[in-house]
């Protein structure tokens, strides 16, 4: 497949790449081509901006991924409005991009996030469950309106809610195992709000899955089946790196640096993937402790 992505150079989309360069031929947005050059093999090809794309019909696929880190910086109006037109920009370029073309590419994997859902507390998080008003839910909400507001009745969508993904390599496990290999690590409040996480491998797998299914429709939470909850995650990556796990982390200490994005943490989601389970999707890391163990011990 020709397949045009955005976000190549993060961690899910340089993970795809990495792992499908040989079968696909890929062709990344990205504003620093030079930069990104110098991470893939030379059969990967780049532009800076949807504008250079004459026809979008010559792709086969497109996977849109990228987004400025929502955890990262705290949530000042700033920062929350560049984390919102990071992701609804590109969007809009692809979608505007797609609607007029004459022979659009069959299939837009578009990017969103369990934030979708807001603050659910304990329940069992589905696609089907209604969300809760807040900046991540409004975030995600218009990020999957304009993917979804393509006028071609014959491009399948697909919008990806992803939680934490754990990989050796970046993203959120780093930050949290930091603390565990200090020897300081422990739960964060009370340590009973829920993390739903995905291994990276299943992560690309279930990209993978989603763009050649052709019966895969609308929205997919990419979440493992097992969210764990935080004491219990605390408790497995301390075990795991064979580091104590002794102390907590009050709330307000956590809201205090983090501000206002602390309540991703502290309140947390039980996200289940019931479509990508039921369309027959298996997980090759549905536990945590295995998940774990396949990035710390291998």
């Amino acid at each position: 497949m020709k397949i045009l992505m955005s976000g190549g150079t993060g961690l899910v989309g340089s993970a795809f790449i990495e792992k499908y360069e040989k079968e696909h031929q890929f062709t990344v947005i990205t504003r620093s081509p030079d930069k990104a050059r110098q991470q893939f093999d030379e059969g990967v090809a780049f532009i800076s901006d949807v504008s250079e794309i004459n026809d979008i019909g010559i792709f086969d696929a497109i996977i849109n991924l990228a987004g400025e880190p929502i955890a990262d910086k705290r949530w000042t109006d700033t920062q929350k409005q560049r984390i919102c037109d990071s992701r609804w920009g590109i969007t809009s370029k692809l979608v505007a991009k797609i609607n007029s073309a004459g022979a659009p590419p069959p299939v837009f994997l578009s990017g969103s996030a369990i934030g979708f859902y807001g603050n659910k507390g304990s329940i069992d998080v589905t696609e089907q469950t209604p969300p809760h008003e807040e900046f991540t839910h409004n975030l995600c909400a218009k990020w999957e309106a304009i993917a979804t507001s393509i006028t071609h009745n014959d491009v399948r969508v697909c919008t990806l809610r992803t939680g934490v993904v754990l990989a050796s390599n970046g993203g959120a496990l780093d930050k949290m195992a930091m603390p565990f290999k200090l020897g300081l690590g422990g739960k964060i409040g009370t340590g009973d709000q829920y993390l739903s996480w995905i291994h990276i491998d299943d992560m690309i797998s279930a990209i993978a899955y989603l763009l050649e299914n052709n019966s895969c429709h609308g929205p997919y939470n990419l979440t493992a089946p097992s969210p764990a909850t935080n004491e219990v995650f605390s408790n497995t990556l301390a075990t795991t790196l064979s580091r104590p796990c002794l102390f907590t982390v009050p709330g307000f200490v956590l809201k205090i640096a983090m501000g206002e994005s602390s309540d991703m943490i502290l309140k947390g989601q039980k996200v289940l993937p019931e479509k990508l389970i039921t369309s027959g999707f298996t997980f090759t890391y549905p536990t945590l402790q295995g998940a774990l163990d396949a990035i710390y011990k291998h």
